[in-house]
């Protein structure tokens, strides 16, 4: 008996065209399929958000000067140990951006580890961490959840996930106002300064 067609849908939906196939960790934790194998290319780059808790940092924002060097410190530290090559950074009041390539998967799962670890050892002994907890007053991690990863394939893909990342940076900075419309509601003066 032959597989309907209704059937050949359902299979090439959940084996190619589930949309976070390539994306892991994060928002994702809390579904039921972002709880598999984190998706990692050695020939693709792969975009990574490290998302913290605000109310952990005395500062409440990783860009506060001490906070953004240790932040920058340990991304060159780490990246050169594990064989990372950085290609684009930007560290925001309450995440890091960034977009990294190796060519070993173990490098990638060695520098989510050991960065995120080292971050917060690195606040905890130099005293900018709080001592509050979440609302429930249980929770004092650092890290609001798993990294999330995704990566990046296709030229188009790779342009976007650049340009957003540097949108990011130039918001961050002052330079171009944020909006909820994001690269969608840039105008053309926007778009002349995002790489200026």
């Amino acid at each position: 008996m032959g597989i309907g067609h209704k059937n050949i849908k359902q299979i090439n939906f959940f084996s190619s065209n589930w949309k976070h196939q390539l994306s892991h960790g994060g928002e994702l934790r809390k579904k039921q399929l972002g709880r598999g194998q984190r998706p990692l290319s050695t020939k693709d780059p792969i975009h990574v958000v490290f998302k913290v808790r605000r109310f952990r940092l005395h500062c409440k924002s990783l860009r506060a000067p001490k906070n953004f060097r240790n932040v920058n410190k340990l991304i060159e530290k780490y990246a050169k140990h594990f064989y990372i090559k950085v290609e684009q950074v930007s560290v925001q009041s309450d995440h890091i951006h960034l977009l990294i390539r190796t060519t070993r998967r173990r490098n990638f799962q060695s520098f989510f580890r050991v960065f995120s670890g080292q971050i917060a050892q690195s606040f905890a002994l130099q005293g900018l961490l709080s001592t509050m907890t979440d609302t429930l007053g249980n929770d004092n991690r650092l890290w609001k959840s798993r990294p999330f990863s995704r990566v990046v394939r296709g030229w188009k893909s790779y342009s976007i996930v650049r340009d957003y990342i540097q949108l990011n940076e130039m918001e961050a900075t002052g330079k171009i106002k944020y909006r909820k419309s994001r690269l969608r509601g840039m105008s053309t003066s926007d778009w002349q300064i995002l790489w200026t």
